[in-house]
């Protein structure tokens, strides 16, 4: 049987598809920068990028035996800061860096409790949770666990997050309205395990609360 399908191509045209077995499916999604309380009151620090919304509900798939998702079975409380592109590097600096001080045999991570000062980032106090905020965020959301199970590979935590407060860099805002800019907005996103940012506006949903650019 041939393993190529004739489906759309990226220009809109057919192709034929090749099946393939990636190592991994982090097929282009925006990065997250989780704050969560230690147990001994200090806070982490962690990259991720398996999370999407729901409403007011953001969805996040974390590795169970990671710091942030023992803090969370824990303490609840957490703060979702979303980064702009030009923050790759100081993602880069967290990624190979666990809060979790008893590694596990065969780990690949480098135990560091001051997440902040490694990443160059600076942390500010958040307004409704204890774990603070990323002030070079542009994007910050105080957010608190309401549901928690395990994936199905039992390799994963499922977590919802409730959202509490969103704070936004007024540079992102459309003046006067409660909205992002999208074309001001340039998050950053991991695709297969390199960095990028957005490229320009293609077009818009008719969801979209933005009147059309020129308008």
């Amino acid at each position: 049987m041939s393993n190529l399908l004739s489906v759309s191509s990226l220009d809109g045209g057919p192709v034929s598809h090749l099946a393939i077995t990636p190592s991994i499916l982090y097929f282009g999604t925006p990065v997250a920068l989780l704050t969560t309380e230690n147990p001994d009151g200090t806070f982490n620090l962690a990259p991720m990028s398996s999370a999407w919304a729901l409403g007011q509900v953001i969805v996040l798939g974390l590795g169970k035996d990671g710091q942030t998702a023992r803090n969370l079975r824990h303490r609840p409380d957490l703060v979702i800061n979303l980064p702009a592109a030009a923050l790759w590097r100081s993602v880069e600096r967290l990624a190979g860096l666990t809060g979790r001080p008893a590694l596990p045999p065969g780990n690949i991570f480098t135990y560091e409790p001051a997440k902040f000062a490694a990443a160059g980032l600076s942390p500010e106090p958040a307004d409704v949770v204890r774990p603070p905020r990323v002030a070079e965020c542009p994007l910050q959301m105080e957010a608190r666990v309401v549901g928690l199970q395990d994936a199905a590979s039992g390799s994963f935590l499922i977590i919802q997050a409730e959202v509490l407060k969103v704070h936004a860099d007024p540079r992102i805002v459309v003046p006067g309205t409660q909205h992002i800019d999208p074309a001001r907005w340039n998050p950053l996103v991991y695709n297969f395990r390199h960095y990028f940012g957005l490229g320009p506006e293609l077009g818009r949903t008719f969801r979209s609360e933005l009147a059309p650019r020129g308008q």
